[in-house]
């Protein structure tokens, strides 16, 4: 079993940068492909980016590209995303969540554990 925790969610002018971080417990957080996903108010749960369980294949979503980065600290056992050029429109609860196998990705329904979420407010 995995327990995800995130943290680094707040209030941020547009233009600027967040990194959050999702701290995992279990002895095998290498084996989990992870990813992060994000809901927005009155929308559904949307894929943000997802990362292989060594860390060397990302996938993301296309919008998204060039401003968020997913990493990953297996010694640490956390979890990455950071944001950068910030939009009003990335406002949102961001989950992160573990899928077991070694593939990231963009389906919520192939994760077996989330977190309770970080919420995330851009200013505009």
């Amino acid at each position: 079993q995995v327990q995800l925790v995130e943290s680094g969610g707040g209030l941020v002018q547009a233009g600027g940068s967040l990194r959050l971080s999702c701290a995992a417990s279990g002895r095998t957080f290498s084996s989990y492909a992870m990813g992060w996903f994000r809901q927005a108010p009155g929308k559904e749960r949307e894929f943000v980016a997802a990362i292989s369980y060594i860390g060397l294949r990302t996938l993301y979503t296309d919008s998204l590209k060039g401003r968020f980065t997913i990493s990953r600290d297996n010694a640490k056992k956390i979890l990455y995303l950071q944001m950068s050029s910030l939009k009003p429109e990335d406002t949102a609860v961001y989950y992160c969540a573990a899928r077991s196998g070694p593939d990231p990705v963009q389906l919520p329904t192939t994760y077996d554990y989330w977190g309770q979420g970080t919420r995330v407010t851009v200013a505009s």
